[in-house]
């Protein structure tokens, strides 16, 4: 990854950050996105006295003309785009029934229709030199979580489009990643929306005992190098892909059970 030009959307915090510091470790050119200008001056700043070169462009992710103006701004600063991680992203929790539905819309937003928008501009420049789509998803891509329909759905969504993505690109060279952590320690649980769209304020798991952001950056950047196609992470995160697709039935009830016991969960 040396020299290589990086663009990691949602790169101001969480994994996101974690992973302009591991690209940028190897030699990498890293360009950050986010919405909070003073979150990403910082984290700019954080990187370039630790001798990373980084540049970062204030954006919102579901904005179609930001995305446009971010890859604008990638070439002009560095001249070429070869890795884009599409990692900005938001959660909820809320029972359908319960739900504002503009709260699902904010949700496919940004971690679908961002994803969309930020490949679309950055691409052009990555098939010129065969280089990488890294798309963040999760579990829940896999597996639909109770209390999180938007957030499921658009990461199924979002799978779908990878697959696409990397299906049309088989002949290209270009290198398509769905990267699916588990439950990783970030602050996305604590941003997450509730019923009626203000933010959750307090994460309802147990942080402390979660992979965190550094180590799943470390699996994701080797991923890349290898170019894989699919990375799915924790034990947890495995046993539930693998239960979902034999044992649909009873994963229904674990992954229930598991739901339920979340501090305050919808779930009675």
């Amino acid at each position: 990854m040396q020299n290589k030009v990086v663009v990691i959307t949602g790169g101001s915090s969480g994994i996101g950050k974690a992973l302009a510091e591991e690209f940028g470790s190897k030699g990498s050119k890293i360009v950050i996105t986010g919405r909070n200008k003073q979150a990403l001056e910082g984290t700019e700043n954080e990187l370039a006295q630790k001798g990373i070169a980084v540049a970062s462009f204030q954006a919102d992710a579901s904005s179609e003309e930001d995305n446009k103006k971010m890859a604008d701004f990638t070439l002009e600063k560095f001249g070429k785009i070869d890795v884009l991680v599409a990692n900005a992203g938001i959660s909820m929790r809320a029972l359908f029934k319960d739900v504002d539905l503009d709260v699902v819309k904010q949700v496919m937003d940004i971690n679908f229709y961002g994803v969309l928008y930020a490949t679309k501009y950055c691409l052009p420049s990555i098939l010129e030199n065969k280089g990488s789509v890294i798309g963040m998803s999760s579990i829940a891509g896999y597996r639909g979580l109770p209390g999180r329909t938007g957030y499921s759905a658009s990461k199924f969504a979002l799978q779908g489009f990878l697959e696409v993505l990397r299906t049309e690109n088989l002949k290209t060279g270009v290198h398509v990643l769905t990267a699916c952590p588990g439950f990783t320690a970030s602050n996305i649980r604590k941003r997450s929306l509730t019923a009626d769209g203000s933010q959750q304020g307090e994460s309802p798991r147990e942080e402390k005992k979660m992979m965190t952001a550094e180590e799943c950056a470390r699996y994701i950047y080797k991923a890349t190098v290898k170019r894989k196609k699919h990375l799915i992470l924790t034990k947890q995160g495995k046993f539930t892909v693998f239960m979902n697709k034999w044992l649909p039935g009873l994963t229904d009830k674990l992954v229930y059970n598991v739901m339920a016991k979340e501090a305050d969960s919808p779930l009675k």
